[in-house]
């Protein structure tokens, strides 16, 4: 029976003509409507076609095009398991061809080889609806195999748990009721007009690639994207009060709506919570939750969280699955990429960690939105980080965009995001560990070297935000390289003015706090990138040419942090 429907001859469409224009995220895709029987998908899918002057095509009517027999005899003779390998084909080759309007069969979007062709493809789009709705358009119906085995109601609503949470992994969801089919057409022509594909981007260190997804509303469709990552579907959120407030809600119920169970730990907001108090209670929680090897763990939150919670699946049970939600800009574009998870101690900031990397990163820009604005300027500093590194073509990008960004656009945020992020995916896919001796992934601590002495000056308290202490670290770096003859006195010039053009503090004279050189330097002594007992810098020889250093001699780093202001 395969090999009868395998044979069926699909022609490529000629470009349409017609019809209303479509968004840039739908160009070249075809739409794809899935739901059970009686959804309505054959009805509202020759509708939609029409508005949008694109071809429709129902799988089922192709299958028993090409098999010369109707699906009920399809079921009859072959069995469920040959139907649904001979409808695979037929819909792979269908999403092959010319952009269609294609409504699915009930168990279609059931394969996950068939979900995963139609996210690559297509648009997907679910038409949900309730039970007593299902009942009464399929009433007197006798070409629905599926309805003949019981009850028909009693097998509408098993089919509806068994399967919903499945149609929940959809691009678009539109409830339908007793509506007329033109106002159901006219919804789903509305959304999934309405509707962005997120950016993706990829990235490979050589434990695993895996997904960064940007969009906007990833919280609330969370379980969409996390289904078909997760080896379980169970999850252990771990966030703070904070963001416990603001997004889990939202989260819980998008985990939910794809069968994803989850229990919750909430800890205290700062970056008091990256201890070996919070993360033995983390950890605790976890095994008192009764977690499986095979359970994720997901972090909702900025950085502190992502670190905390990073590093409490790597060591419970020798390692769990780890989702990484970021809602901060910093966390967005830096400390959720890349796998670095940890804890402070009071001797040094991640002192204590692992390398464990994240299964999936949701940067959802909608979050942004929540933050105050100094946390936002703060997430900025590790964004533009991005360009003075490697990408001066992105530091470009930023002193032109910087309002935008910092200002709450969310294309441009967004934009940003990806960027940062595409550079730090690049970095950490040929150096995922830190290895390299040299301007490898070592890079990425731009700033960092004098930042973390500053936050522990600050005890890590609420005194200064990362962010914040890197911008002066960056801020430092360049001034350190134009004096010891790397950099152009021009382009560190350059970086100090955006950094203030962003609001950014960028001299330790802007923290309105006394500080000792010699303080500093033995902060700096503590931190883990000290190499054979001496300081590791990154320093610059211009915008985009950052390289590490470890024969800085100490004497002008403390005759710069003098000039900075700092005591002896």
């Amino acid at each position: 029976m395969g090999g009868v429907l395998a044979s069926a001859r699909m022609t490529r469409n000629t470009a349409i003509k017609d019809g209303m224009a479509l968004p840039d995220a739908l160009a070249g895709r075809s739409i794809v409507l899935v739901g059970l029987m009686g959804a309505g998908k054959t009805s509202i899918g020759r509708r939609l076609a029409a508005r949008l002057g694109m071809p429709f095509r129902d799988a089922d009517m192709e299958i028993e095009l090409a098999a010369g027999c109707t699906v009920p005899e399809l079921f009859a003779r072959y069995g469920e398991a040959a139907f649904r390998d001979g409808e695979r084909r037929v819909i792979r080759r269908l999403l092959a061809a010319d952009p269609v309007v294609l409504a699915f069969g009930g168990g279609a979007f059931m394969d996950a080889s068939t979900r995963a062709a139609v996210r690559e493809e297509a648009v997907s789009v679910w038409l949900r609806c309730d039970l007593p709705t299902l009942m009464r358009r399929v009433a007197g119906r006798d070409h629905r195999p599926l309805l003949n085995s019981g009850d028909p109601t009693e097998v509408m609503r098993g089919l509806m748990e068994k399967r919903y949470p499945i149609y929940a992994e959809a691009d678009v969801i539109v409830d339908c009721g007793d509506e007329s089919p033109d106002a159901t057409t006219a919804r789903v022509l509305s959304a999934v007009t309405a509707w962005r594909r997120p950016r993706r981007l990829s990235v490979n260190p050589s434990s695993g690639s895996y997904d960064v997804v940007i969009g906007e509303g990833l919280v609330a469709r969370a379980g969409a994207y996390l289904a078909p990552v997760l080896p379980q579907k169970r999850a252990v959120v771990v966030t703070d009060q904070t963001v416990a407030a603001l997004h889990l809600p939202a989260l819980r119920s998008g985990l939910a709506e794809t069968g994803i169970a989850t229990s919750e730990i909430v800890v205290p907001p700062g970056e008091s919570s990256k201890s070996l108090e919070t993360f033995g209670s983390v950890v605790d929680a976890m095994l008192e939750a009764k977690v499986e090897r095979r359970t994720a763990v997901v972090a909702l939150g900025g950085g502190v969280v992502g670190d905390l919670a990073g590093f409490a699946a790597a060591a419970t049970l020798r390692g769990l699955p780890f989702v990484q939600i970021p809602t901060t800009l910093l966390s967005q574009v830096d400390s959720s990429v890349g796998g670095k998870t940890g804890i402070n101690t009071p001797r040094g900031k991640n002192l204590i960690g692992a390398f464990h990397q994240p299964k999936i990163v949701l940067a959802d820009t909608a979050t942004l939105a929540t933050l105050p604005p100094r946390e936002l300027r703060a997430g900025y500093a590790e964004t533009v980080k991005a360009g003075l590194i490697g990408e001066p073509l992105f530091f470009s990008w930023c002193e032109a965009n910087v309002g935008r960004v910092i200002g709450g656009d969310r294309e441009a945020q967004a934009e940003a995001i990806r960027r940062a992020c595409a550079f730090k995916a690049q970095v950490v896919g040929d150096d995922e560990r830190e290895e390299k001796s040299s301007d490898g992934r070592a890079l990425l601590n731009l700033g960092h070297t004098f930042g973390h002495a500053l936050e522990a000056e600050y005890a890590y308290g609420g005194g200064i935000l990362h962010g914040e202490a890197v911008a002066v670290g960056i801020g430092l770096a360049f001034r350190l390289s134009t004096r010891l003859g790397h950099c152009p006195r021009e382009d560190a010039d350059r970086v100090l003015a955006h950094l203030e053009a962003a609001g950014l503090p960028y001299e330790l004279g802007m923290l309105n706090r006394r500080f000792s050189a010699a303080g500093l330097v033995e902060h700096m002594r503590r931190d883990k990138k000290v190499q054979d007992g001496a300081l590791k810098f990154v320093m610059a020889r211009g915008i985009g040419q950052a390289f590490t250093a470890t024969d800085v001699p100490p004497a002008a780093v403390v005759d710069l942090l003098r000039d900075a202001g700092c005591a002896a």
